[in-house]
């Protein structure tokens, strides 16, 4: 895959949720991978901070997906109605 990595937390939520953001932030302007191999709970803060990257990365351009998914974070993503394509895809207004 193109693009810079990053590796996340084993989990996303309430308390990591800033720190995740400003991680991604890091990486604006680029094309940027997500790796949630060691990712064990996937809150609803931590899906808010990856749509919110995923319409910036859309309206740049640029390419934001998630890799690795653990087993935890697919059924976490899928309990929040997500997967683990979905969760980078930004299908806002036209």
């Amino acid at each position: 895959m193109n693009g810079t990595t990053l590796t996340l937390d084993p989990r996303l939520d309430i308390r990591t949720a800033s720190g995740l953001a400003a991680s991604i932030l890091t990486h604006r302007g680029t094309d940027l991978v997500l790796d949630a191999a060691h990712v064990c709970h996937f809150g609803a803060l931590g899906v808010q901070v990856l749509q919110a990257a995923a319409r910036s990365w859309t309206e740049t351009g640029h390419s934001l997906s998630l890799i690795n998914t653990s087993d935890d974070c697919a059924d976490q993503l899928c309990l929040l109605g997500f997967s683990p394509e979905t969760v980078t895809r930004w299908e806002g207004e036209e």
